[in-house]
């Protein structure tokens, strides 16, 4: 396996109470079960120089969306926060992007910010596999950067909707494990102390 991209983003998608929290409004049954792994994750990037985005639904109170969907992560309340395992680090450059539909792309500045960054490769991680973090993958491979979705830091409803995202992404992204992208980025730092 090869470690695509010269600069890197681990991108942290809805780990938001409404969705993670057992009193949300959207509770992705299995979310809970990834943190620790985005925990590590996260850590490993503040110790690597490796950018962390954190992106968020923040929706408005009469959302379209909530014409398919119940009604979560309206802006400003305690459903659309952060879980506090996960809490954005600004103090170590942390970003936050806030959405209101699937894609961390569609009417944001997530890729305004990346672009500026120069960041080239989008770490996924987060929920629901199959729906916002497939949206983002697919949107991030029209938009020219490289996709890595971490396996066991994303999640779904079941596990049939999360390999089913999995399934999709594989198509125009790399799957990896979060041993297995760790190895390979400590074995590029190792390389490139070595030139």
């Amino acid at each position: 396996m090869e470690l695509r991209g010269k600069k890197h983003a681990i991108v942290v998608i809805d780990m938001l109470n409404d969705f993670i929290s057992e009193n949300g409004a959207l509770v992705c049954k299995n979310g809970v079960k990834i943190v620790p792994q985005i925990r590590q994750l996260l850590d490993f990037a503040h110790e690597n120089n490796i950018q962390v985005i954190h992106v968020q639904e923040a929706h408005r109170q009469k959302d379209r969306d909530f014409r398919v969907r119940p009604i979560h992560a309206i802006k400003g309340t305690w459903g659309s926060d952060f879980i506090p395992e996960l809490q954005p680090e600004q103090d170590k450059g942390d970003y936050v992007v806030q959405k209101r539909r699937h894609s961390a792309f569609s009417y944001t500045d997530f890729d305004l910010f990346c672009r500026e960054e120069e960041i080239d490769t989008l770490v996924l991680t987060g929920v629901w596999t199959n729906v916002c973090v497939r949206s983002t993958a697919s949107d991030g491979l029209y938009h020219g950067y490289n996709i890595i979705c971490v396996s066991d830091a994303t999640t779904s409803q079941d596990d049939d909707m999360h390999v089913s995202g999995l399934r999709d992404i594989d198509i125009f992204g790399d799957i990896m494990s979060v041993e297995e992208y760790t190895t390979l980025v400590k074995e590029q730092l190792s390389q490139n102390q070595n030139v």
